[in-house]
């Protein structure tokens, strides 16, 4: 297939931590695979344009918490053998996210292990114990959900009355013998497992907390998944995934995108901004005639200026350097579920090959197909903030249009932004009852011990445990990036530079385009006083949406 990425590699190689990728915006994207938190919480991250939703569990036993929903989601969707086609992240790496989520199902599954063990010996050979004990636990999750207090409240009842009934059983049975032992064994055993369990959770959630907690702080340990590295040419599905990891590094970098109405271009966020320029191309001497070129010929002028940007008169600091690209736009409907990227001999590893893009630049401007756009992107604020401005050269007739397009991205939400908060309660000194002290609580909850306990076992296959305990279910067309991005107006710094963009982006734009024309004989008098007239407008300080159109 073309548009399957050719692997260079030299062969199996750790996926290493890019310095690209150790961003703010990435790390904490990828600091949700560590999580412990509900997993309806990320549904506070939802966007007027993509939304996640969770699948209400069978059994509230099985539900998982949001890094376990987070990190089987984006595996399944990111890595998948049958998966659609991504949105590319700007200013992240989904790799690294990717490799984050696959360390930390790693680390669950080597708990889930010992859990299963534990399971096994003082669960399964005491099955009818355990599954009273489990029994009344689902019991008193469902109670605990009820909006009626005084039903929560029964269920921490019930819980206490089974329990003094098994002491009472374990004191006195009406008869005697080995029957008399395993059921006294049957009602103890579960019980010392789950202290046993309980030393396993809270080493394992430490762990984990720590790897949320350091990403957020701007280092942590790496993401660690030697199952990616296959050490012997049979070993298939590590081969599979390293090269599914090399595939999406590829998608990441593709130069199509996709147009999806008001909802902007995909993975860029909404059009804010749109500047015209359009006059007629007139010869500057009478009687002569304009010397040929082409729209790319204005493209490549423009291309050249835009990657000076960040030179200036002033040591001011000023523009970082730019990223400039040739992009190929493709339209999408507004809610449409899922895209699909340019195949044929003219793509290769996910990239229009460049004779085509110049094509589509000099060819598709009118009509249906894709459309060629130059596109400037700064990504600033650690990956918080992505800024796009869009250029677009049309010949129409005799008409020459210019236009310029601001895209901004924003941060992602805060809910990936927030540390690990320390489980503690405030209770009386011992002597100044007057006085309040914090204690340390254990991270793991007693509940919370029985619900990783029951799960141990079926995670060795997600499916079922999707089907008895719900998922996470992502936004379509996904996108990393986008699908949790915030909008940059509600932080003033962030609104102040993407409008400040525009000004010298627009400048560079018409400086270059006029250079091309006036050395091709037109007279560029009309399209001076135009570009005159639009630097006056740019300068208007509020940003618009200009995709919604009140027709």
């Amino acid at each position: 297939m073309a548009d399957q990425p050719f692997d260079f590699s030299p062969g199996a190689q750790v996926p290493l931590q890019g310095g690209a990728g150790q961003t703010a915006a990435t790390q904490a994207l990828a600091s949700a695979a560590y999580r412990d938190s509900p997993v309806a919480d990320i549904l506070k991250a939802n966007n007027e344009w993509h939304e996640s939703t969770v699948t209400k569990p069978r059994l509230s036993l099985f539900e998982p918490n949001l890094g376990e929903a987070f990190s089987r989601a984006v595996q399944s969707r990111m890595l998948g053998a049958t998966r659609k086609a991504l949105i590319q992240s700007f200013g992240t790496e989904p790799q690294t996210v990717v490799e984050h989520c696959l360390a930390a199902i790693r680390i669950r599954k080597e708990r889930d292990a010992r859990l299963t063990l534990v399971t096994g010996v003082f669960g399964v050979l005491f099955l009818p114990g355990l599954l009273l004990w489990l029994g009344l636990f689902q019991l008193r999750r469902t109670l605990a959900g009820a909006k009626d207090r005084r039903v929560g409240a029964l269920g921490n009842l019930l819980l206490v009355a089974f329990a003094v009934l098994a002491v009472i059983a374990l004191v006195k049975l009406p008869f005697g013998g080995f029957l008399a032992i395993y059921l006294r064994a049957m009602l103890i055993m579960p019980v010392l497992g789950w202290f046993w369990a309980k030393q396993i959770c809270e080493s394992t959630a430490k762990d984990l907390r720590a790897r949320w907690s350091g990403l957020l702080a701007g280092g942590g340990v790496g993401a660690r998944i030697p199952e990616a590295v296959p050490k012997n040419p049979h070993e298939t599905a590590a081969e599979q995934l390293r090269q599914n990891l090399a595939k999406l590094t590829a998608e990441q970098h593709s130069n199509a995108v996709f147009y999806a109405g008001p909802k902007g271009i995909l993975g860029m966020g909404t059009r804010w901004g749109s500047w015209q320029l359009a006059e007629e191309l007139v010869p500057k001497e009478p009687g002569k005639e304009i010397h040929g070129f082409r729209s790319w010929d204005v493209i490549r002028s423009i291309q050249d200026r835009l990657q000076l940007l960040e030179r200036g008169p002033l040591h001011t600091g000023g523009f970082p350097r730019p990223s400039v690209n040739n992009w190929v736009v493709s339209p999408v409907g507004e809610n449409a579920k899922e895209v699909a990227r340019p195949t044929g001999q003219d793509v290769d590893n996910f990239q229009v090959r460049q004779h085509e893009v110049q094509r589509i630049c000099n060819e598709q401007q009118f009509s249906s197909g894709n459309r060629h756009y130059l596109g400037v992107q700064f990504t600033l604020w650690d990956g918080q903030l992505v800024i796009t401005m869009m250029i677009t050269v049309t010949v129409l007739h005799e008409t020459l249009r210019i236009e310029v397009t601001g895209h901004a991205l924003g941060p992602v939400h805060a809910l990936f932004t927030t540390k690990p908060s320390p489980k503690t309660k405030s209770v009386d000194k011992t002597f100044k009852f007057w006085e309040k002290k914090e204690i340390q609580l254990p991270l793991v909850e007693p509940r919370e011990v029985v619900r990783l306990a029951a799960r141990a076992p079926l995670t060795w296959y997600p499916p079922l445990l999707d089907h008895l305990g719900g998922k996470l279910v992502l936004p379509e067309p996904f996108g990393l990036r986008h699908a949790w991005a915030d909008k940059p107006w509600r932080h003033r710094f962030m609104a102040d530079d993407a409008m400040r963009a525009a000004t010298p982006v627009l400048r560079v734009v018409h400086a270059a385009a006029m250079k091309v024309l006036d050395e091709n004989g037109v007279d560029v008098e009309r399209f001076n006083n135009r570009s005159m007239m639009l630097s006056g407008m740019v300068q208007d300080p509020s940003p618009r949406r200009a995709d919604s159109y009140d027709a």
